[in-house]
């Protein structure tokens, strides 16, 4: 799985993404007669609790499930959902651990910031009702929620980057540039048919988009990677950051084309490549600036990855065949 940062950021401030909580109660209490997928600890996650947390996994990315028809893919994102829910477990049987809580003012002000998004309290309540919460069990999910992030806030916490650290990685900085994708993924024992099939698909989206289709809405509808959301915006990147056959590629092009299908070792890819930073002015203010949060977000992801990783290493983690 690739370094992945879990970001709990709290889903229910935003009323279209209230579904991507909404069900996921179960995880704080499995339901009992569920086939479990994984144990955490000797705690099942069922089978059940998969399924709609995938669901709104994918409906967080702007996906429902039966648009996904590579099976690779398939298996990809639910692995990930899987793993998201093995880590909220993690850190939710952590925080009991060390008597980490949290007061009841914050959960209760998260509550009233996510019931004030919607235009009446009848509303709100039927949103509730639809992602099978009454307002209860939804504050107690809110309060799980809410702490597994102090959990994870304290377990990674790093310093800020020193005036020195950030100079040398600014000055270290390889040429970058923002680029989006949309990858058509591949089993690595792929047959040559399906290679070609899957080459020929390729060729005809980027067809489509030379004839004038717009490339992000393409991405949305076709790519099967986490950024297909958002039209598969990768943002801004160093050739150093990516399989060879991809940088090679995107770093050849100018800003504003679109490459012929390039075959990396997750299937064919098109990238559009939107601008480099040779494109933007920047000064050594703005580029220090810049660096700082960069080198900040890399830091802070480095830590709550091995965060995470350190619970899992100290846990009894069993994923279980589903049949």
């Amino acid at each position: 799985m690739k370094l992945k940062l879990i970001l709990f950021v709290l889903a229910f401030v935003m009323p279209g993404l209230l579904l991507m909580v909404g069900r996921t109660e179960a995880v704080a209490e499995p339901t009992f007669g569920q086939l479990a997928v994984a144990r955490v600890n000797g705690v099942e996650i069922g089978q059940m609790q998969l399924e709609h947390y995938f669901a709104d996994y994918l409906q967080a990315q702007g996906r429902m499930v039966g648009s996904i028809r590579n099976p690779v893919a398939y298996n990809r994102l639910r692995s990930a959902a899987l793993d998201d829910l093995i880590d909220k477990e993690l850190l939710w049987q952590e925080a009991g651990k060390r008597g980490v809580r949290v007061d009841e003012k914050s959960v209760q002000d998260n509550l009233s910031a996510l019931r004030n998004e919607f235009t009446s309290d009848d509303i709100f309540n039927r949103r509730l009702e639809e992602a099978g919460f009454d307002t209860p069990s939804f504050t107690e999910y809110l309060r799980r929620e809410l702490t597994s992030q102090r959990m994870l806030s304290e377990l990674s916490q790093v310093a800020p980057a020193r005036d020195a650290d950030v100079e040398a990685f600014y000055r270290q900085l390889s040429p970058r540039i923002h680029a989006r994708h949309i990858l058509l993924p591949l089993e690595a024992n792929a047959d040559a048919a399906n290679v070609e099939a899957v080459y020929q698909q390729a060729l005809q989206l980027r067809a489509r988009i030379v004839g004038g289709e717009d490339f992000a809405a393409l991405a949305q509808r076709y790519s099967q990677d986490s950024r297909s959301a958002e039209g598969g915006d990768l943002g801004y990147f160093s050739r150093e950051s990516m399989v060879s056959e991809f940088a090679d590629a995107a770093f050849s092009l100018t800003p504003g084309t679109v490459s012929q299908p390039v075959r990396t070792l997750y299937g064919w890819h098109l990238i559009k490549v939107e601008n480099t930073v040779s494109d933007t002015a920047i000064d050594d203010g703005q580029g220090l600036a810049m660096a700082r949060q960069a080198l900040d977000q890399q830091r802070q992801a480095q830590a709550t990855a091995a965060a995470l990783q350190r619970l899992r290493a100290a846990s009894r983690i069993e994923r279980v065949a589903e049949r």
